[in-house]
């Protein structure tokens, strides 16, 4: 259970700070997909990118900054929960 957990905190983290740099960078993006496009295709280098496709990334990017921060807060209200319900038991136990 413990692994699950750190696996989707870190993928929450991975997530949010992927989006920053989406959203701050597209042009990085647009350059690992070029890459990844040249592997399989022909003059996928020659390919340029429209304005509405890096506004698309953009918003992306933010939308994934959304998921991974709140991936992250649930995470930590969690934790406050069982904190909570801790205490809850051992003030419960001391009467």
């Amino acid at each position: 259970m413990e692994n699950c957990e750190k696996g989707r905190l870190f993928g929450s983290a991975m997530i949010l700070v992927q989006g920053v740099v989406t959203a701050l960078f597209p042009r990085v993006s647009v350059r690992l997909t070029k890459k990844m496009l040249g592997k399989n295709f022909d003059n996928a280098s020659e390919l340029e990118a429209k304005p509405a496709y890096l506004r698309q990334l953009r918003a992306i990017g933010v939308g994934m900054v959304a998921a991974g921060g709140t991936g992250l807060l649930l995470r930590d209200a969690e934790d406050l929960e069982t904190e909570i319900a801790e205490l809850a038991d051992a003030a419960e136990d001391d009467e």
